[in-house]
């Protein structure tokens, strides 16, 4: 009975997801030089971008991940700029400070000297994956696997939410007093396997009533997650592979197929611009979104 259900919610959400035409103008495509690349975060205000190497398994601490830096043009600066880490996934930068989840730590770096000047450790963390921050500067960083979100604020690693309805949280962003949270999906047991696909879920900063956005319907095994000033949300499929648009109104649009292992991707609003770390490509791609 469970699998009929899953499998009928799976095929709706399909049913739902809408595709949008050709592929999107692409601007720039790297080389293949990265190694397992899990997150690019553009800096605008320095015309730069970072992007995390895991560089081995997920969730092994063997030291051998590290952070690239390009300019806004994709040009790589400095391919292992920062290294020394296990396996750096998604990013948020505050200030002059980068913070990056490791595993079972967030480590904070200085943008200015290129080294980690503290590494925050989450207590009780299986699999922490993406981070954002809020107008406040207090951090989010998720625990996939232990369905939870911890929260930095004013040097102190805490849990802020951990519920079973945070399916499998990966992608984080915040907007107007909200946290995003794009769902890998209903997990039976250890792996990444999923019995239901993600979907998109909403959190209110105040209250911390979480509320379904976009409707029921599963959509993927969400990765990456920015918001658009019109209010929809930019999400990555990392299994399937794709950049899609999800509204609160419930329908998903497939902006650009893309190749699966489509990973945390950054986004320039003003410009139009995402960029796409393929992972098992070991590129990134900066596309062009029609305005």
């Amino acid at each position: 009975m469970v699998i009929r259900r899953a499998l009928a919610l799976f095929l709706t959400g399909m049913a739902g997801l809408a595709n949008a035409g050709p592929p999107l103008q692409t601007l720039w495509e790297t080389p293949a030089v990265f190694r397992q690349p899990e997150s690019a975060l553009p800096n605008p205000g320095r015309g730069r971008i970072f992007v995390s190497n895991i560089d081995g398994r997920p969730d092994e601490k063997d030291g051998k991940g590290f952070i690239s830096l390009l300019d806004q043009d994709g040009e790589i600066r400095h391919l292992e700029w920062v290294s020394g880490l296990n396996a750096p996934k998604g990013m948020a930068l505050v200030g002059n400070r980068l913070f990056v989840a490791d595993i079972d730590e967030l480590v904070e770096i200085d943008v200015r000297k290129g080294v980690v000047l503290q590494r925050h450790s989450a207590s009780g963390a299986k699999f922490l994956s993406d981070v954002c921050a809020d107008s406040a500067g207090r951090i989010y960083v998720s625990d996939m696997f232990a369905n939870r979100i911890y929260r930095l604020d004013r040097g102190r690693m805490v849990t802020w939410m951990e519920s079973p309805a945070l399916e499998t949280p990966n992608g984080l962003a915040v907007a107007e007093g909200r946290l995003f949270v794009a769902t890998w999906g209903v997990i039976d047991q250890e792996g990444f396997a999923t019995r239901v696909p993600g979907r998109v879920k909403v959190i209110s900063l105040r209250t911390k009533a979480i509320a379904d956005f976009g409707g029921l319907t599963p959509i993927g095994n969400l990765d990456g997650i920015e918001v658009s000033p019109d209010g929809s949300v930019l999400v990555t499929d990392w299994i399937k592979g794709g950049l899609l648009r999800v509204r609160s109104d419930g329908t998903s649009v497939q902006l650009d197929p893309l190749a699966p292992g489509s990973a945390d991707l950054g986004y320039l609003p003003k410009a139009g611009v995402v960029l796409v770390p393929m992972m098992k490509d070991n590129r990134v791609l900066a596309l062009r979104i029609p305005h």
